[in-house]
């Protein structure tokens, strides 16, 4: 273990504040976020108890995830990031998630495009959106750009 992800374990476990979160920006990733502070698991409950056939990979935050960015929106921080069932279905199947630094509110966008997509098909045009925690248009903008980021996403 890294003595950045130690020091953000450590940080996290002991309540960590925005400044601590943002001095080791980078280093979460979505799948360790509901076991390195209950808040954050707490949030992220409220979130997906009301949704109704979401995949266990996205009630529990596991599955393949990439590093996570603060990202400013409408005035406030998140961390945000992508997570993905496995890395082979990643185009399939993905969850872009958005934690404020506060931890009290949390947003996702589940992107799936249907399996077998032929290579010469654009997955943008193919694919089905839903939003989770009820983001309102600016923060459905800035999931949408996060999962634009993705070089095989066009």
């Amino acid at each position: 273990m890294s003595v950045l992800l130690k020091t953000l374990a450590a940080a996290l476990l002991l309540g960590g504040s925005a400044m601590a979160m943002a001095a080791n920006d980078g280093q979460t990733r979505a799948s360790e976020l509901l076991n390195s502070d209950p808040q954050y698991r707490e949030t992220w409950t409220k979130v997906v108890k009301k949704e109704e056939r979401l995949p266990e990979w996205v009630m529990n935050l596991s599955g393949d995830a990439e590093q996570m960015n603060a990202v400013e929106e409408d005035g406030d921080k998140y961390l945000v990031g992508p997570l993905c069932e496995t890395q082979p279905t990643c185009l399939n199947k993905r969850l872009i998630v958005a934690f404020s630094f506060d931890k009290q509110d949390a947003y996702a966008m589940l992107v799936e495009v249907p399996a077998g997509l032929p290579a010469d098909k654009s997955p943008t045009r193919h694919a089905d959106y839903r939003f989770l925690g009820k983001p309102n248009q600016g923060m459905q903008d800035m999931l949408m750009e996060q999962l634009k980021k993705d070089p095989n996403w066009y």
